[in-house]
This record gives C-alpha cells, sequence and structure tokens, in this order.
C-alpha cells in the first residue's frame, strides 16, 4: 500500500488521481471513474467529487493508496 500524503484535510477523487500521479489528467481520472475502475475503501466509486479524508483507501488497477494528512 502506497502512502499519500495531503496537506489539507480533504481532497476530492479526481484531484488525488492527478496528485498521487495515477492519471496524468482530469479526463483519464474522469474515464476511470466512469468506468467503474477506481474502488474508494473497497467499494466501487463513480463521483469524482467524492472527499477523501485521512486513512480513506483508494485502489486503482490493483495497487491500493491509502491518504494522509502531513499536519
Amino acid at each position: 500500500m502506497k502512502e499519500i500524503k495531503i496537506k489539507t484535510p480533504q481532497i476530492r477523487l479526481g484531484d488525488f488521481l492527478k496528485f498521487a500521479s495515477i492519471c496524468s489528467s482530469g479526463g483519464e481520472a474522469k474515464a476511470k471513474i466512469l468506468n467503474s475502475e477506481v474502488y474508494v475503501n473497497h467499494k466501487i466509486c463513480r463521483l469524482r467529487g467524492k472527499k477523501l479524508k485521512n486513512s480513506d483507501i483508494v485502489e486503482v488497477d490493483g495497487v491500493e493508496y491509502i491518504v494522509k494528512n502531513e499536519n
């Protein structure tokens, strides 16, 4: 599991995918989300605006990422 540190209390899913370099663009992030390729806390998530917070787990292409607040 890869740890991704954010500086804010929360981050939207689409922004997280770009921030963590999982997707290279917003369009790619949107496509992955709408094609049911993204899981949040082990459930398929189709909401680009889903707000992620500390300890949420995002899975894409079989790789898990955990959201951690930097503070």
